[in-house]
């Protein structure tokens, strides 16, 4: 049996697309590349800078929560600066407005614990806030209250506390990027799992 060339163009295109129109994550990736932020020296500083857009980064040694998620995701393939700003640009109303910011800003929204948590319940990464140690899988993403209007965020790893009760946290909440088992040491008001991305 002899394919018309064009149909064969036509079907290779057609699967090409479809691998392409979305985008998984593997938990146990994501986890592997927190962990390795853990090897590198970040002080804490969570000034304004002025990056490249897309794939921009603050200076390299410093950074803060927020830059935990988006420099896991990015070692993932997914560049968390450039899809919430262009969701932000999509639909502006729908993010917190605390800043008091007119139009999204593509060198800090992102690094925003209230616009990523935004951002992860627009992709259908929201999962249930639940006590349970169990619940809370290598590669999620968890969001707290550290009270008086401070957010904060990090990522679940694939390392267990010396209980075996509940994963390990990869955040930094002024000390670097570091390791710790803190999962339910602050408030939790956000957990994600965000497993596929649609392009």
């Amino acid at each position: 049996m002899i394919l018309n060339p064009i149909k064969l163009f036509l079907s290779v295109l057609l699967v090409a697309n479809l691998a392409t129109a979305q985008q998984q994550f593997n938990p146990e990736k994501v986890s592997e590349a927190a962990l390795n932020l853990t090897k590198q020296q970040v002080v804490y500083d969570g000034s304004y800078y002025n990056i490249p857009y897309p794939n921009g980064d603050v200076p390299e040694g410093i950074g803060v929560c927020t830059d935990v998620v988006i420099r896991t995701y990015r070692a993932n393939g997914i560049d968390l600066q450039k899809e919430v700003h262009e969701d932000m640009t999509e639909h502006f109303e729908l993010y917190p407005k605390i800043w008091g910011l007119t139009k999204p800003d593509s060198n800090i929204d992102h690094r925003r614990v209230p616009n990523l948590m935004t951002y992860f319940e627009r992709n259908d990464a929201k999962l249930s806030i639940t006590n349970k140690g169990a619940d809370y899988k290598p590669g999620d993403i968890v969001a707290w209250d550290l009270g008086g209007g401070t957010t904060h965020i990090g990522m679940v790893v694939d390392r267990l506390s010396d209980d075996k009760k509940r994963y390990k946290i990869v955040h930094n909440i002024g000390g670097g990027q570091v390791l710790e088992d803190c999962l339910f040491d602050f408030n939790i008001i956000g957990h994600y799992r965000l497993i596929m991305l649609n392009n």
